[in-house]
């Protein structure tokens, strides 16, 4: 990772991917690239983590790394959140429409597929033994727990829902053009507000910033980083 030496030029603020991107396959974030990135914000750069994980997850690198100390951000929910680490304050948040859930985890029922979404620091889930759910339970570090009636549960606006299978062509089919329906990883689908992805909400933190995409580097491995 050849941080100092490309920051050194024009760029302003260096936005990251988290798994596989900043950190390694342990998920962790080498002292190499820990070096490259303390010194650049040392010279006053700016760090970016932009993740569709929940802002809980994102929050221990965003530590690691001092974000708070040297006013970096927090992209979380692909973007569904905007974070400023130094203040605390949420920039910017949007979520699904209540109207919509019942529709999204009844998808999930027709075509008999694990479900999830979030409320505080849980995960609420259609199947907790699911590996992909433990997973995601682990890597964030937030209880993950089945509601007795999901759908009759979850009666409040969310962030995303994330299916834990391949069923985008259906799931984009009944949905419509009303909602951002992509792929994060191989096995996760998520579904989120309309409007909603990563370079969608780069572009309002840069606005806030007072900065252009020409004083951006952005770096991802994943399908939700391709826009």
């Amino acid at each position: 990772m050849q941080t100092e030496k490309n920051m050194a030029g024009p760029y302003e603020i260096i936005v990251l991917d988290l798994d596989g991107t900043l950190t390694n396959r342990d998920k962790v974030v080498t002292p190499r690239t820990k070096a490259a990135l303390m010194k650049a914000q040392e010279r006053g750069k700016k760090v970016v983590l932009a993740s569709g994980r929940p802002t809980q997850g994102v929050m221990p690198l965003a530590k690691e790394l001092r974000l708070d100390e040297y006013s970096g951000y927090i992209l979380s929910f692909n973007g569904g959140r905007i974070i400023n680490c130094k203040t605390g304050e949420t920039v910017f948040a949007r979520s699904l429409p209540v109207s919509a859930n019942k529709k999204i985890i009844g998808l999930a029922e027709e075509h008999q597929v694990d479900i999830a979404t979030y409320e505080g620091s849980r995960i609420i889930s259609s199947n907790p033994e699911s590996p992909y759910g433990r997973l995601e339970s682990r890597i964030n570090g937030m209880e993950i727990w089945k509601p007795e009636n999901m759908a009759e549960y979850v009666n409040f606006e969310v962030p995303k829902f994330t299916y834990s299978a391949m069923v985008e062509p259906k799931v984009k089919a009944a949905m419509g053009k009303n909602f951002s329906i992509y792929r994060s990883d191989p096995f996760f689908l998520e579904v989120l507000p309309k409007g909603i992805d990563k370079a969608q909400s780069l572009e309002r933190l840069l606005e806030v910033l007072g900065l252009t995409k020409e004083r951006m580097i952005a770096c991802g491995d994943g399908y939700n980083d391709l826009t």
